[in-house]
């Protein structure tokens, strides 16, 4: 029995009692993952990224560990829920133009103390202050910096579009401006690299387009290092008490946690380690949350359909963003329908071996968005469910 299908059978015993649809976590995968981001940090502290969890149970095993501290959430809604909850250290990974959120924050010393907000142009400041309404606490402010390779003097650019912030003389000027308004106040500064911490460079059948990926990174984290750097220096020089700058993701952590200027990294997908994850040479880590999908039909010879299953992951359309079958191994999809949004036909000998109301195991494309489609995830250690635990989503949030 291969390593997978000791998995399917552990699967199909822990969760024989309920039916699918349904999500789990395999907590020995999740901490084995944790360890191993720990192991690549070096000591440095991991931030989790929220988005890529979405449960408060996992975010707060995952950070109950020594070696990870803080939240990275994804909107100011859900960053003022978790400090309600009781997570006193949220960075809000991306500008927000919630203004109830706002005066919320600034009007409550609690939750202005446990969230930072993200800062890339004066025009985010005056918005924060006109959505105060009274509101008179000091908002903690991070600045992001833009991490993308340009080449070709500009003409050529690699990397998200984030940050119009990508010289230090640019992150210093806001930092100064940030400076001059009363009621803000800088504390940290944020690069993530995406390009290099979220693009696999060993593509299966791909070996040209792999090292040309590989080449890209190491001249991209050559530039960003030095600049990175550069930038920090100049933001002490305007907020010498800056306390954190956040760098890295989970495709980057051990290059990132090299450079002596960043004090933490922000990672999250490798503890669901979703399929997008499989294409790295730098580390692999073992998928941890999956999804069953029932058996309803059985169409003829090498087919099945289960119900639903059409879950695309967000980014440019493409089939990297689709789910994977993943077991029993050996499943595709029909390439003339793909995954539907109420049926799904699998092609494969191993159908043949399927009965209706048998479960065909599915891992996601990305990590978090999984919790967007199910308001439970079963916690699985060793063939048992321990735990069932509510999303996002079970407890009435989403977010985006």
């Amino acid at each position: 029995m291969t390593a997978r299908a000791a998995d399917r059978a552990r699967y199909d015993r822990a969760t024989a009692h309920l039916d699918a649809p349904l999500a789990i976590v395999d907590l020995d995968a999740f901490d084995a993952n944790a360890d191993d981001l720990l192991r690549r940090a070096g000591g440095k502290p991991i931030r989790v990224a929220s988005k890529s969890v979405r449960c408060r149970a996992l975010l707060e095993r995952v950070l109950a560990r020594d070696g990870f501290a803080g939240v990275m959430s994804f909107t100011l809604a859900e960053s003022l829920w978790l400090a309600r909850s009781g997570f006193d250290d949220v960075l809000l990974a991306y500008p927000s133009a919630d203004r109830a959120g706002f005066a919320e924050l600034t009007g409550d010393p609690k939750l202005a103390s446990a969230v930072t907000v993200m800062i890339d142009d004066p025009a985010q400041l005056r918005l924060i202050d006109e959505a105060r309404g009274g509101g008179q606490e000091v908002v903690r402010v991070c600045l992001e910096l833009d991490t993308s390779l340009k080449l070709f003097g500009g003409r050529v650019r690699v990397g998200a579009r984030r940050s119009p912030l990508h010289s230090p003389a640019q992150v210093a000027d806001m930092a100064r401006a940030v400076a001059r308004r009363p009621g803000f106040e800088v504390v940290g500064i944020m690069a993530y690299e995406g390009h290099i911490a979220g693009v696999g460079d060993s593509l299966a059948g791909r070996p040209l387009r792999s090292r040309a990926v590989r080449l890209m990174q190491a001249a991209a984290r050559r530039e960003l290092a030095e600049r990175r750097a550069e930038v920090v220096r100049a933001v002490r020089a305007v907020a010498p008490g800056l306390e954190f700058v956040n760098g890295g993701g989970t495709g980057s952590v051990q290059f990132t946690a090299a450079e002596d200027c960043v004090t933490e990294i922000g990672a999250g997908s490798g503890l669901y380690v979703p399929r997008l994850f499989d294409n790295y040479t730098s580390f692999s880590g073992r998928p941890a949350a999956l999804f069953a999908q029932p058996v309803v039909r059985r169409p003829g010879v090498g087919v099945v359909t289960v119900l639903g299953g059409g879950y695309p992951a967000s980014g440019a359309a493409g089939s990297d963003r689709l789910p994977v079958p993943y077991l029993p191994e050996g499943l595709r999809y029909d390439p003339q329908e793909g995954p539907g949004e109420v049926q799904t036909p699998l092609l494969g000998s191993p159908a043949d071996d399927l009965l209706l109301g048998d479960k065909v195991w599915f891992r996601h494309a990305k990590a978090g968005e999984l919790c967007e489609r199910f308001d439970t995830l079963h916690l699985v250690e060793g063939d048992a469910v321990t735990a069932t635990v509510p999303t996002y989503r079970g407890e009435g949030h989403t977010f985006l």
